[in-house]
């Protein structure tokens, strides 16, 4: 077998694998390529459809805007707060530490990821006496709030 064959028998391979997933009958590499993506958006609309007749947000409708995850517990002397988004949010830490600071607590500890998406785990103690009367929920509403803001800030941009 020359060369040029043995390079060719892996992408050969792998458009009949895309020809047969698909159940594409074409025959040339475009128009398999071009049937696989049809599939593809017949995929994606049953995906919206059954997402709207459910009523759960669709993966390919969140992933334009992806729904924050915010949980806070409450620990002896402040809370434990995780903040997941599915992408990476530039100046969002900003706003997430800001947020500490109206709410009175300082942070004792953290561990922040903003690679490919954000991810904060911080623990939030009183401020001097500051946080008394706060609950965790006010913590989550105000954690929420912010990144809402960020978000409408980000978007004008």
């Amino acid at each position: 077998m020359s060369s040029r064959g043995r390079k060719k028998s892996p992408v050969y391979q792998k458009l009949q694998q895309l020809r047969s997933v698909t159940n594409s009958t074409a025959v040339n590499k475009t128009s398999i390529i071009v049937d696989a993506s049809r599939y593809i958006g017949e995929l994606k609309d049953k995906v919206d459809k059954l997402s709207q007749e459910t009523g759960t947000p669709s993966q390919a409708s969140t992933s334009q805007n992806p729904m924050p995850m915010v949980t806070v517990e409450t620990l002896e002397k402040g809370f434990l707060i995780n903040v997941f988004l599915e992408k990476n949010c530039p100046g969002l830490l900003v706003s997430v530490l800001e947020t500490f600071e109206e709410l009175g607590l300082d942070v004792l500890e953290a561990r922040v990821s903003c690679e490919d998406s954000f991810k904060l785990e911080a623990i939030g103690g009183e401020n001097q006496g500051n946080a008394e009367g706060i609950d965790a929920q006010m913590v989550k509403q105000a954690m929420m709030q912010a990144i809402r803001k960020w978000s409408e800030n980000s978007q004008e941009d």
